[in-house]
């Protein structure tokens, strides 16, 4: 472990100014009723905060998002967290680029600095914990055999119920990824995974994390929205039984078993209320501080799945960019 200004115990790439979490969303949604009922049943531990819903996973202190309603479904901000250490200097660098700092959005409380992407998505940079993972966070003893002479399954009344661990990542439309992934790289010190030319592309945080924490899809130039979140449920078997809890809820419409080419993690996604997805994940690729990961330029064929049943034929859909064009 490397000691920072006198503080023992964090790990961080050396002489290098980044990001080194997704700390928080906040998404705005019509009926804050059906999300309280979707995320509870998606096994995330939900919470009346004031007049919106926190999203927490069981076991952990940590805010991954906040929801709010409002008359559209929109993804309304972006928190990343810094090491205290490094808020400064990236302000500075953040000012010297030009970039107009704005107010902190109504009803948002803030220590730290605000921003628009070129997407038109408010950013936030702020100090916080580091929450993006120090180590590859494989697969859990759910997926282990079971010895001989024993039972390794549940009975259906008595299976587990099916809880992330963590949150993982976001996938967002945007309209143009190239300049999307030259602002992130620039502006908050993050750098390109892998990508499908510009119709996908994946970035990580520089001081250790999975193989993504944000990836964007090109929009076919149409307005950003958000296309799913990702929470690690840490085995395939967890995955599984996730899929059959939202199912046994009355969410019927999902993606998986697969498993992506492109972060390699196994998948299983359900389709909120208002087109958007929410992915089960398990296994994802993990790229540690000090390691340059080689980003390649990967054929469309390998943009989504390596098996896996066929796609709905909406997973590609932008339902948010709908909303503001009157459809």
């Amino acid at each position: 472990m490397t000691a920072i200004t006198g503080r023992i115990g964090v790990n961080k790439r050396p002489g290098e100014l980044g990001v080194h979490s997704l700390s928080e969303f906040n998404i705005q949604v019509p009926d804050l009723a059906k999300a309280d009922t979707f995320y509870r049943a998606f096994g995330l531990d939900v919470r009346e905060e004031g007049e919106g819903l926190g999203l927490y996973t069981f076991g952990s202190a940590h805010r991954w998002g906040r929801m709010t309603e409002g008359k559209i479904k929109k993804l309304n901000a972006i928190s990343y967290g810094v090491f205290e250490e490094d808020f400064e200097p990236m302000k500075k660098r953040i000012e010297a680029m030009g970039i107009r700092l704005l107010d902190a959005p109504a009803g948002f409380e803030s220590n730290g600095i605000w921003f628009h992407d070129p997407n038109g998505f408010a950013i936030e940079m702020k100090v916080a914990e580091k929450t993006s993972p120090d180590d590859k966070v494989g697969l859990n003893g759910l997926d282990a055999s079971c010895a001989k002479d024993t039972s390794g399954s549940w009975s259906r009344t008595a299976k587990p119920e099916a809880r992330p661990h963590r949150f993982a990542h976001m996938l967002a439309f945007v309209p143009d990824v190239p300049a999307t992934i030259e602002f992130y790289t620039r502006v908050l010190g993050m750098r390109l995974s892998d990508r499908t030319g510009d119709i996908i592309a994946f970035m990580h945080g520089i001081h250790g994390s999975d193989h993504h924490m944000f990836a964007f899809a090109n929009s076919a130039g149409r307005a950003p929205g958000l296309h799913h979140l990702s929470w690690d449920i840490g085995s395939i078997n967890g995955i599984g039984l996730g899929a059959m809890q939202m199912f046994d809820r009355g969410f019927k419409k999902g993606f998986g078993l697969g498993r992506h080419v492109l972060g390699s993690n196994y998948f299983h996604y359900m389709q909120d209320p208002w087109g958007s997805w929410c992915e089960y994940s398990a296994d994802i690729d993990y790229i540690s501080l000090n390691h340059d990961w080689p980003a390649e330029d990967h054929p469309p064929e390998d943009g989504v799945y390596i098996w896996g049943p066929d796609m709905p034929e909406d997973f590609l859909h932008n339902y948010e960019a709908d909303q503001f064009e009157g459809k």
